[in-house]
């Protein structure tokens, strides 16, 4: 079993290739924005929690994310081929959580990846998703937050990991195919 965390800042391409992890591995995969669009969209009290987080560019508390996590992770099985952890975890102590909870079920992180993109790349990424999907939260103003937030509390991650020697680093500029390619490289040697 392979659980990955996907790693990277929003616009990054961590969905992109998820998608392409998911075709080639089988994996099971938890996107963490995905979960929440949903219960927003059927407007469930999770939902309505989670929009007033999201709509002001902040993250969803700890022990509200690691409850719906395990919850989905569950859902797979006992016998799954791995999960990809995508937009979680996003602080230290949301990566301590979910070792926490994989140590429960005997399971454990097999690898970081994180997707490197510089941050005028992921402004422009962002924006053009932003106009072709509608998503409320892929403004000007909106994006900014998100990447301070990320700066501020995601991007420590980095060295727990890799204190962890979980960390793998892929330059997420260029082609799709070239950095997918180093991707299957980091999990095919795991």
């Amino acid at each position: 079993m392979k659980n990955i965390v996907i790693f990277g800042a929003p616009g990054s391409g961590k969905g992109t290739q998820s998608d392409l992890m998911i075709k080639k591995y089988g994996f099971g995969h938890i996107s963490t924005g995905d979960v929440l669009r949903n219960e927003i969209k059927n407007e469930t009290e999770l939902g309505k929690t989670a929009k007033q987080y999201i709509d002001k560019g902040q993250l969803i508390p700890d022990e509200l994310m690691v409850s719906i996590l395990a919850s989905v992770y569950d859902s797979f099985g006992k016998e799954h081929k791995g999960v990809i952890f995508d937009g979680f975890p996003r602080t230290i102590p949301q990566a301590e959580a979910l070792k926490s909870m994989l140590n429960e079920r005997g399971h454990k992180i097999a690898a970081m990846i994180e997707l490197d993109v510089p941050e005028d790349e992921l402004m422009t990424r962002l924006i053009k998703r932003g106009q072709e999907s509608g998503r409320s939260d892929d403004n000007e103003e909106t994006i900014k937050k998100r990447l301070d937030v990320y700066h501020n509390q995601t991007a420590p991650l980095i060295e727990w990991y890799s204190k962890e020697n979980l960390h793998h680093h892929i330059n997420g500029l260029g082609e799709l195919d070239r950095i997918f390619g180093d991707i299957c490289n980091v999990i095919d040697n795991l």
